[in-house]
């Protein structure tokens, strides 16, 4: 069970981030200012809020010991303060003057990174205050970071969608392309994978991107080799870009915030749905475990930052949440047996898998293919999941006629799942799109004239906006 403790409401603009020490939680935002709460009673610090950023502060994060916090700001710096008292220990200049999106420390506080919008990354002495090593990627804004739990590399990711590990001697030991869309976070474990060999460690990294996906990477340790990064699996549980992951400081769970509107919790161990929180109502920016207490911290475009508190009696007990986001149409297999289950019809389940029954197919099931095809002899069980069926199909009209004439596709009047834009201006569903054109028709099927070009652009604003109204609309 997850509870909703406390809402801060102290901010005028966007929550871009959250960060927890031992005694206190950081918050910053678009509105320039840093704010720090104590975690006996959340009220807000009496030399709070920070101000000296003279734009948006786009990240802020405490150093292991929790004595200095460091902010990043539009306006190109990184500030150092202290966070006992709030007073400002030092100001460190981006060498380019860029944005800087994202700022961390390493394990042992003697080194802070930052990475900026014209994709310079940066190593600053943390004691100094002076710059030890500057390097860049070769493409997009540095918007994400991540230390290694030994401290010996750090992750960065980039808005073109590239995860770069770096050694402490900013040589750039790796480049992987791991989210096709863009990189908005990404995050160590703090806790070895259990059953590593000797003298080699292994470790999860969380990334998560525009393309509504987080993906774990496991990355080893070895002493004389080096390293290595290799993917290990893909969380599919938002319907919209994730701007934020975490892990907890066991590394027991792992949390993600998304443009849907929603918190997931997950269970790192059998990457399972704990639990889906959708109190925000604007996209979900940033999410914080704090270290030594069971508690989570969400910040959001809504302005505010919501507080959760985990009971850990019932934290193994929590079962997936797993309630497809999609139309029943678009329903997998695998889909189609978690609604059986729910449904209380698991003992249909293999006779189903059997048989390849998907949304589309579920929906076109009759009386007379549960008995002749499926083979389900009990005349009530081929009631009760003809009764449940054609409930799913109510729900599906409904929603049909409640689709935005946008989300439709002219082609086939259907909602559309991967909109492009034609050099007529209009938006069709690619495949659609792409099988008018195969045909030989050059023209537009809205208008009829000649089209100019037959490129085909994704319309990812589109696709964002019916992504959105599928979440809401499954929330109702």
């Amino acid at each position: 069970m997850v509870k909703l403790i406390h809402t801060l409401a102290d901010h005028d603009d966007d929550v871009n981030c959250c960060a927890f020490s031992s005694s206190l939680l950081a918050t910053c935002s678009l509105d320039k200012t840093i704010r720090l709460y104590s975690l006996s009673d959340f009220t807000e610090v009496p030399y709070s809020p920070l101000k000296f950023h003279t734009y948006a502060v786009h990240c802020c994060c405490f150093s292991p010991s929790g004595h200095i916090l460091a902010s990043c700001s539009t306006d190109g710096t990184t500030v150092l303060w202290d966070a006992q008292n709030g007073q400002i220990l030092a100001v460190m200049e981006q060498p380019s003057g860029s944005p800087v999106r994202v700022c961390r420390f390493s394990p042992d506080s003697a080194c802070l990174v930052s990475g900026a919008s014209d994709g310079t990354v940066v190593l600053w002495n943390a004691q100094s205050y002076k710059l030890h090593r500057c390097a860049s990627v070769k493409d997009g804004s540095l918007v994400a970071c991540a230390f290694s739990p030994p401290g010996n590399l750090f992750v960065t990711g980039s808005s073109c969608g590239d995860l770069t590990v770096w050694d402490d001697k900013m040589r750039c030991l790796h480049n992987e392309k791991a989210h096709d869309l863009g990189i908005t976070c990404c995050d160590f474990s703090s806790q070895p994978v259990p059953g590593g060999e000797e003298g080699l460690q292994f470790f999860q990294l969380a990334s998560c991107g525009q393309d509504c996906q987080i993906k774990i990477w496991v990355i080893s340790f070895i002493h004389i080799l080096g390293f290595e990064l290799k993917y290990k699996s893909t969380l599919t549980g938002h319907c919209a870009p994730v701007l934020a992951c975490a892990f907890s400081h066991d590394g027991q769970m792992l949390v993600s915030g998304s443009v849907d509107k929603s918190v997931i919790v997950y269970d790192t161990n059998t990457e399972n749905i704990l639990h889906t929180l959708t109190q925000h109502t604007r996209y979900v920016t940033t999410c914080a475990f704090a270290p030594n207490i069971l508690l989570l911290a969400t910040g959001s475009m809504d302005k505010t930052v919501k507080i959760w508190q985990f009971e850990k009696e019932t934290l193994c007990q929590a079962k997936i949440q797993d309630q497809p986001k999609q139309f029943t149409e678009n329903w997998s297999e695998d889909d189609v047996s978690n609604w059986l289950c729910a449904e209380g019809l698991e003992d249909l389940v293999d006779i189903f898998k059997m048989n390849n029954i998907d949304g589309r197919e579920l929906l076109n099931l009759t009386k007379e293919s549960l008995a002749d095809d499926l083979k389900i002899e009990s005349l009530g069980l081929r009631s009760k999941v003809l009764r449940k069926i054609e409930e799913l199909r109510t729900k599906v009209k409904t929603l049909s006629s409640e689709i935005p004439d946008e989300f439709i596709c002219p082609i086939t009047r259907e909602l559309m799942k991967d909109p492009v834009i034609a050099s007529d201006g209009y938006s069709y569903e690619k495949e659609a799109m792409e099988n008018w054109i195969s045909k030989k028709k050059r023209t537009s099927p809205m208008t009829n004239l000649v089209l100019s070009s037959m490129i085909l652009t994704p319309n990812r604003t589109l696709k964002m906006a019916i992504n959105r109204w599928l979440s809401e609309t499954h929330q109702k």
